[in-house]
Parts: structure tokens; sequence; C-alpha cells
């Protein structure tokens, strides 16, 4: 029984084997269909530039920068040290202006006014002058004999002509006249200009000798040398001057080889007279401010 009951119990499993069907073998799963299907490779990533070429693009541009700043800086601060006229763009043609120092009235004494103020009825130019003179402007040649200082009153005289001159000595003795200034020069234009201021002993004198000897008000009798007649001269006339008086005169048509223009400026006991000439034409613009200026240092 033993040995049966070992022999059924090891055939057992065969026989279970043969009426029981055989396990199917595990199902390979198939490969997807997209692994089949060839695709573009995928772009590998870009290696990592490095950054020693962009520090020297960021330096190069730095330096560019700073060189194109060098250069804008460079040329404002030679287009502001320039003139306007020199300026390209922005040049403007010059009017014919004169460039004269600047202009300030002198000191005066202790205790005295200036003329045309409170406490100054009588009209007197106490300060120097001298110093109320108008000064030669930039780049014009100085006349030795008139140079700011005092002058003989032969020199003056010379402005007249030769016949008149006994004249207007004669008036000058009678007019209590205490002192002459003058300045003379001649600019690169070939502009000849003199500058005479004469103080009497007060406004009465003064006003009497332009009246009376210079006759300013209708014929012009006492005519600069060289001039055969006058025109009463415009290019004043828009000019204003508290206190003072203008008179200015250009010379007649046909005029000579030389063109003459000549002021008298009326202030207080103070006559002031400003003589241009020039070969060819006496420019307007030169007197008028010449003429201008002066009068601002008397008034």
């Amino acid at each position: 029984m033993t040995e049966q009951t070992q022999t059924q119990t090891q055939t057992q499993p065969e026989a279970r084997t043969e009426t029981e069907p055989q396990a199917r073998p595990p199902i390979e799963p198939k490969p997807e269909l997209r692994a089949e299907v060839p695709t573009a490779p995928l772009a590998e990533p870009a290696p990592r530039k490095s950054r020693r070429p962009l520090l020297l693009g960021i330096a190069r541009w730095t330096a560019a920068v700073l060189v194109c700043g060098g250069v804008g800086t460079g040329a404002a601060l030679g287009i502001t040290a320039m003139d306007r006229d020199q300026v390209p763009g922005l040049a403007t043609a010059s009017d014919g202006r004169w460039t004269y120092p600047k202009l300030a009235l002198p000191a005066l004494p202790q205790g005295v006014q200036r003329p045309f103020t409170t406490g100054n009825d009588g009209e007197i130019h106490h300060a120097d002058l001298r110093e109320l003179v108008l000064p030669a402007p930039q780049g014009a040649t100085v006349d030795p004999t008139l140079n700011g200082g005092w002058t003989g009153l032969d020199t003056y005289l010379t402005h007249f002509y030769a016949d008149d001159r006994g004249a207007v000595k004669e008036a000058l003795a009678d007019s209590a006249l205490r002192h002459i200034a003058a300045r003379g020069w001649t600019t690169p234009d070939g502009t000849a200009t003199r500058v005479y201021l004469l103080r009497f002993s007060s406004v009465a004198f003064a006003e009497a000798f332009k009246d009376d000897v210079l006759d300013t008000g209708v014929r012009g009798s006492r005519l600069p040398d060289g001039v055969e007649g006058e025109t009463a001269d415009d290019s004043l006339k828009d000019v204003r001057l508290s206190y003072l008086s203008l008179y200015a005169f250009d010379e007649r048509k046909p005029v000579g080889p030389e063109h003459t223009r000549w002021a008298y400026i009326q202030a207080g006991d103070t006559l002031g007279m400003v003589v241009q000439t020039r070969k060819g034409e006496a420019l307007t613009v030169p007197f008028q401010q010449t003429v201008a200026l002066q009068a601002q240092l008397l008034g």
C-alpha cells in the first residue's frame, strides 16, 4: 500500500498536467509604434558660451563711448570758447560794432554828487574829466597826441577850418573854459575818431558856446576842416538820453576822398564832440555806438 500510494502520489501531477491546458507563454509586449517611426534627433543643448567674448565686447563699447564722450566734450569746450561768428552754422555777420573795454564811471570826490542828481543843481561834472573820455576800442591805434589826457586849445582848434580858428579861440577865451580832454584813435578799417570834452565854468557858458559859436541849430557855420556842407544825421534820432542834448551831422554829398560825421553832446557844464572820418564812407554803426557810449559816460 505504501508503495502504491507513493506511486500514485508521484504520478498524480503528471495526470493533472495532461488534463489541464498548458499555460500560454507570457506575451511579449509589442514595441510602441512611435518607437518605430523615425523622428528627428533631439538637439543637444548648446554648449555654454564663454563670458570672455561678452566682456571684451562690453569693454570695447565702453571705450568707444568714452572716446566719443571725450571728443564731444572737447568739441563743446572748443565751441564755447569760440565767438559766435566762428561757429559753423551759428555764424552771425558782424554789424560793424567795435569792441570797447568795459565802461565804468569814475569815483567822485567826497561830498559831491554826479550831475543830474539831487544835490547837484548846477549839473557840474566833479569827476576827473580825463576819466570821462571814451577809451579806444579793441585793436585801435591810439593817437599819441590825443591819448586821453589834457589837450591844449590849439590842438582842439585844428578841428576847424583855418579861417574859423581865430573866432573860435576868442569865443573860448570869453566863455570861461576850464579844461579840454581828448582821445583819438584809428581802427583797422581806416576810421579815424577824435573825441573832445570841453568843461566850462557853468551850464550857461557851455550852452552859449554850442549855440553861438558852433551854431548847431541851423547853419552849422563852424564846420570840421575839409567839410563843405552838412546835413542832419538821423541815425541817432532814436537814441534816448535823459538830461542830455544831442546834435548829429553828416557831410553833405558829394563828399570828397574822405567822409566825415560828427556830433555834439551837451551835458550840463560839459560839451562833448565826436568826429569820425574815413576814406570812402564813414560807417553808420561805429558812429552811433561811439556817440552813444560817450554820452552815457557824460550822463
